[in-house]
């Protein structure tokens, strides 16, 4: 699975990369965490990072799912992923992802990211979602008008694959990097089109390297957290 990522570089960089504008202040992030909002960029608005939350939520769901990752392999036939694959995928901008691995001391994480620490995209889809209608005090009265409220909340998840050999020393999936030149594809092309982008990313330019267990907490974002580690 891809459950942590980190988003560290510059975000003139990152505007300039995408040739995408935030729609709101982008800051570096050093820990990226499911449930948290975080650019992406749609094929609706390719040139606008917007921010969605981390973990999908089917438009027909009766309450919110969080569904942080879609395995390519059944992304095309789940229900939760069938039509945000076809029609709302989306670029996810990392600059490098988390992997944990079992030690006698608890679990090490490494971060993945390429050589030269540039930024890329993962292969994501996203969502509208419509909360149910929640009643308001006037339905006590007996009113007859619109009582209720609900609101709509954007989502995204990031689609993984089978690991390259970098990162089947660490876990057994990995998110689907996106080769630059495909990126337009990915966001505009045929679904039918697409299944050679869901294959594991060339490892001769990533590497892995260990960090911080600080990073196991969420709640910690912070430059430290992708320095390299003695282990």
């Amino acid at each position: 699975m891809c459950g942590r990522y980190t988003l560290a570089t510059a975000p003139d960089r990152l505007s300039e990369r995408f040739d995408a504008d935030p729609d709101r202040p982008l800051s570096r992030r050093y820990n990226c965490a499911p449930g948290q909002e975080l650019p992406v960029i749609t094929g609706e608005e390719p040139n606008r990072m917007q921010f969605f939350k981390w973990g999908l939520t089917p438009e027909w769901a009766d309450e919110e799912q969080g569904l942080i990752n879609a395995r390519s392999e059944t992304v095309q036939q789940k229900r939760s992923f069938a039509d945000a694959y076809e029609s709302r995928r989306c670029l996810v901008p990392v600059d490098g992802f988390y992997e944990w691995v079992d030690r006698d001391g608890g679990k090490q994480p490494y971060r993945v990211a390429f050589e030269d620490d540039r930024p890329f995209a993962v292969a994501g889809l996203w969502e509208h979602w419509q909360e149910p209608t929640r009643q308001t005090g006037l339905a006590e009265f007996g009113s007859s008008g619109d009582s209720g409220e609900s609101s709509t909340l954007e989502t995204f998840t990031i689609i993984t694959t089978e690991p390259n050999d970098l990162v089947a020393n660490l876990h057994h999936r990995m998110a689907v990097i996106l080769p630059p030149d495909r990126e337009s594809d990915w966001l505009h092309g045929s679904s039918e089109s697409l299944v050679d982008l869901l294959e594991p990313y060339p490892d001769d330019e990533l590497t892995s390297y260990p960090v911080s267990q600080r990073v196991n907490n969420p709640a910690i974002d912070e430059p430290s957290l992708v320095d390299r580690v003695s282990t």
